[in-house]
């Protein structure tokens, strides 16, 4: 019973991280991006897939299943063609100008927090008596609460490589905590794939 718990829970675990590239919030992450000076983007109009795009890594790696991937390689594709460059097939990558590579990264993390609440109960004023404000006297017997929070935090890494160069040449990543409901609307993730190529390519 306990193994059939665990494997539920990893499965669901796994839907959960695809929000962080599916979600469609009101205000979306703003994607942290870098990119090599002086790099001629403007001279790219060809791009493939590399080979060993889709890794999934990090202290607690979750499983994307088959469509899970197509789903992002597809939003992806579609966010470059509205940029006008050219996706091409895989079997066709030698002909590509930069290839495209995504990771998802996914930790276990642990938030820990403490504050002080106020210990209500009798005490004594400055002359013996209660206080002459209040029948309860808290003065210096405050107490200290600790909150513990275990989530998953992920990052989505979207990666330009030059095929001659062999390094990345452009990096967009989102990070954010891992919640929500799975997300199976292409559009949702045609959005996120929008957002993250926002400043692609630049100026």
């Amino acid at each position: 019973m306990t193994r059939v718990l665990t494997s539920t829970l990893r499965t669901l675990s796994s839907l959960i991280a695809l929000l962080l590239i599916a979600a469609c919030a009101t205000s979306p992450p703003v994607p942290e991006v870098d990119f090599k000076p002086g790099y001629d983007f403007g001279a790219v109009r060809k791009i493939a897939f590399y080979n060993e795009s889709g890794i999934v890594t990090g202290n607690h790696p979750l499983p994307i299943s088959d469509m899970e991937r197509d789903r992002i390689d597809s939003a992806l594709e579609q966010a470059l063609r509205a940029r006008g460059f050219e996706v091409l097939d895989r079997k066709d990558a030698g002909q590509a100008q930069l290839l495209i590579s995504w990771t998802l990264i996914t930790n276990d993390k642990t938030d820990v927090r403490t504050y002080e609440t106020p210990a209500m109960g009798m005490g004594y004023g400055r002359f013996g008596g209660y206080n002459r404000y209040s029948m309860y006297n808290c003065w210096g017997c405050a107490q200290t609460e600790v909150s513990v929070k275990n989530y998953t935090e992920g990052t989505f890494i979207v990666d330009m490589i030059d095929p001659k160069l062999k390094r990345s040449v452009w990096r967009g990543s989102i990070q954010s905590r891992l919640k929500g409901q799975l997300q199976n609307d292409q559009d949702k993730y045609n959005a996120a794939a929008d957002n993250i190529f926002a400043s692609f390519p630049p100026p």
